[in-house]
């Protein structure tokens, strides 16, 4: 039998680390635990990633690309509806490394290249969030003046990064289970908007709460 490529293995370690680590949370899952789940020696584990961090640096890597070509679409945001999908796909993105959320400090405080990144990362997210405002206020889908859109804005930002968080206090038990995802994404992507709604145009903010109601709905 042909065997599987290094190239191969190594995604397939990522793939699983990944699925470990939001399912238990990146503490709590050890490297002998991984190589466990991938049915391979520690060896062959070590071989691709000599330690953990590499694990975790390697699936942050994976997330701030992703990241970063998501948040280029900022800029065709125009209403209320864009805007809406916009924020869904991030969280969605978010959930998708939600272990980095979830141990989002503890893992800071231990990894000085992620602690680093995750600076860039914010800020990466304030643009795009700044560049949101600024395509529905060049619409007439919002009415606000540059001082008050800077401190909305990051407002905007604190929920996308502490929304996770917030789930989890809520609900430990459940808010990070798959089947708990798509009520968890609405509704952050609600209270993200919902920062907007003292801003919009009635007709925005009536749509808005339209699409509230659907996803409450489902």
């Amino acid at each position: 039998m042909q065997q599987k490529k290094p190239r191969r293995t190594a995604e397939r370690i990522l793939e699983v680390t990944l699925d470990l680590f939001n399912r238990f949370g990146e503490p709590n899952v050890s490297t002998t635990l991984i190589s466990a789940e991938l049915n391979i020696s520690p060896g062959n584990l070590y071989y691709h990633y000599p330690a953990k961090d590499e694990l975790i640096n390697s699936l942050f890597d994976r997330y701030e690309r992703a990241l970063d070509e998501l948040l280029a679409a900022a800029d065709n945001v125009k209403n209320v509806e864009d805007a809406w999908l916009f924020f869904h796909m991030l969280f969605e993105l978010i959930w998708q490394y939600r272990f980095l959320y979830r141990d989002l400090n503890d893992l800071l405080s231990k990894n000085r290249r992620l602690e680093t990144h995750f600076q860039f990362l914010l800020k990466n997210k304030a643009r795009a969030v700044q560049s949101v405002l600024d395509g529905l206020c060049r619409h007439k889908s919002v009415c606000i003046d540059p001082p008050e859109a800077e401190t909305v804005a990051t407002a905007m930002v604190v929920v996308l990064t502490y929304w996770l968080s917030y789930e989890y206090v809520r609900d430990p038990r459940k808010a990070l289970e798959p089947e708990s995802a798509s009520a968890a994404l609405a509704r952050g992507a609600h209270h993200v908007l919902s920062l907007l709604v003292p801003y919009l145009e009635a007709g925005e903010k009536a749509h808005l709460l339209g699409l509230v109601a659907g996803y409450r709905k489902a």
